[in-house]
């Protein structure tokens, strides 16, 4: 059986391919597209919190930085991130020694103190349409629009999702369309209608793209 047969977003790489054939040279090219669900964590819903607490603290750090300081969050519950009711009382030196700023320790207390309570239920995400996930998840201090499109990606699956602040879908979309400069959020939008309602996949291998231009 063809490896593009076994996909699971078999379906949208072929109604992507069909939709727009400059798209459909890169996923033949790229292959298969591989975008999965992230869904380990055992707080509330499988990896929700933990998810929301690695990208506040990735913010403005390079992957390695942010890496060795969410290890050290996590090490701070004996292997594993503390819950949201133990991590709002911890003590402002102890989040400090583990490298996190002030800034960063009011946004992951205030998203503590959300989950725990009840003002955002992270047990109701997956039931709302992408707009009010948005809405709801933006309601925390630090975490904006473009957090929120990563997490409908990656945590939620949901497939039609373009998240036009992303520097990885500008210049994909420069490269595949052969602009002259990244393109402003309307023309992305614009470009990417006859993608729906697979956008996310499409995104992935504009990320691919990009990639490849780098390297």
């Amino acid at each position: 059986m063809n490896d593009a047969l076994k996909s699971p977003h078999a379906e949208a790489m072929r109604a992507l391919s069909l939709a727009d054939a400059r798209l459909g040279a890169v996923i033949a090219d790229v292959g298969p597209c591989r975008l999965g669900v992230h869904t380990s964590g055992p707080f509330h819903t499988p990896g929700y919190f933990e998810s929301l607490v690695e990208s506040i603290v990735s913010q403005q750090l390079s992957v390695k930085a942010a890496d060795t300081i969410f290890g050290r969050v996590v090490a701070l519950g004996g292997g594993k991130l503390p819950p949201p009711a133990e991590l709002l009382v911890m003590p402002e030196e102890t989040l400090r020694g583990a490298g996190l700023s002030g800034p960063k320790i009011k946004y992951l207390r205030d998203l503590c103190e959300k989950v725990t309570t009840g003002a955002l239920v992270l047990e109701e995400l997956s039931a709302l349409e992408d707009e009010a996930v948005i809405e709801r998840l933006r309601a925390v201090k630090g975490v904006g629009r473009w957090t929120a499109e990563m997490f409908l990606i990656f945590r939620l699956g949901r497939p039609d999702v373009l998240p036009v602040a992303d520097l990885g879908i500008q210049k994909g979309m420069k490269l595949l369309f052969n602009l002259r400069k990244d393109p402003v959020p309307e023309r992305m939008e614009k470009l990417a209608k006859p993608w729906r309602p697979y956008r996310s996949i499409a995104c992935w291998y504009l990320w691919r793209l990009y990639e490849r231009s780098r390297a």
